[in-house]
């Protein structure tokens, strides 16, 4: 298939591409290459998939109305993953207009260019932050999502709310993808893991959120792509059970699916670091703060409508997950 990957030069957008290239698939890759993080890590990112004969790059913002609509209108894209997106719950505070621009103005131009050339599914990054202020565990699919906390998680509810009004209105297949804190190597410098494992390398303090009580459904990338192009391959279908009296909000009586990708093991942030440490060989210091704006104290994935949509379930453990993180840390930055 011909198939678009958004954002591939992100974390996740990467190892999917690396997946998809690996099977046989074509794929065009987009990406801004932002300096919402060291763009240097995104450009080697893209080295690592530039060598396929089967990838194409192509620099450009999902915000980028008329160059959307004509990339979709050249290339007629069987199937399009769209996961470049502003990340970042914390930065959310800072620079909501970012969120708008990327993630609610860019997903519009995502799902106009593929109602417009007869897509057959597209497949989105939404996030674990949508469950906002629920505490109800293990988070469902069928939980009700209106209370965020954030103003990233309140774009990611209207890219699952934008993309079930195209899958009532033009029957486009749609399915959306629940990360929860994600993590491996490549990963994010914004993101804990990376954090931590520079400042204990440093021999300076980490800061721990929430005085440690945190929770995470920590997921490894490896996982997630799986999970992504497993998804892709099963376009969504319209629920003929749905019930319109009683409806759950992860199917529809259009083609229309969400689903949650986590490791459905929840791990205390403290045992977390401990398997950080226990990577490096090395203690971190630590400085214990309360809990910030937009954060939740915990989260926990249901994937049993995966594994029954699709017959995988992430199952990658911490230890090993950070063993491999660490690894490819030493060795990118010769640490």
């Amino acid at each position: 298939m011909k198939i678009l990957v958004t954002g591939a030069a992100g974390f996740i957008g990467m190892h999917v591409s690396q997946l998809l290239l690996a099977r046989g698939d074509t794929v065009v890759g987009l990406d801004n290459l932002n300096d919402y993080y060291d763009p240097q890590l995104k450009h080697d990112r893209l080295a690592r998939l530039t060598p396929h004969a089967a990838f194409r790059f192509v620099k450009m913002d999902v915000a980028d109305r008329d160059g959307i609509a004509k990339l979709f209108a050249d290339e007629h894209f069987d199937r399009v993953v769209h996961l470049a997106a502003q990340a970042g719950v914390r930065y959310s505070l800072v620079n909501p207009q970012a969120y708008i621009d990327s993630n609610i103005v860019g997903f519009t131009n995502i799902l106009e260019g593929c109602r417009h050339t007869q897509v057959q599914h597209l497949a989105y990054a939404s996030s674990s932050s949508v469950y906002g202020s629920n505490t109800q565990m293990p988070f469902s699919e069928s939980h009700n999502i209106d209370h965020p906390v954030s103003m990233y998680a309140a774009t990611k509810k209207a890219n699952e709310l934008m993309a079930h009004t195209y899958s009532h209105l033009f029957a486009l297949p749609t399915t959306g993808l629940r990360f929860f804190t994600v993590y491996g190597p490549w990963g994010r410098p914004d993101m804990a893991l990376f954090l931590f494992t520079k400042a204990i390398l440093e021999d300076r303090p980490i800061n721990v959120f929430n005085h440690g009580q945190m929770i995470r459904d920590f997921t490894f990338v490896d996982d997630i792509a799986e999970g992504v192009v497993r998804v892709l391959d099963r376009v969504a279908t319209a629920d003929p059970a749905f019930d319109s009296a009683q409806p759950d909000p992860s199917r529809s009586s259009a083609p229309y699916r969400v689903f949650n990708i986590g490791n459905h093991d929840p791990v205390k942030l403290m045992d977390f670091i401990e398997a950080i440490e226990s990577a490096l060989g090395k203690t971190a210091q630590k400085n214990f703060m309360p809990l910030q704006d937009g954060d939740v104290p915990a989260t926990f994935a249901d994937v049993s409508q995966l594994s029954e949509w699709t017959g995988f379930t992430p199952a990658t453990s911490v230890r090993e997950g950070v063993g491999r993180f660490v690894a490819w840390y030493r060795e990118y930055f010769k640490a």
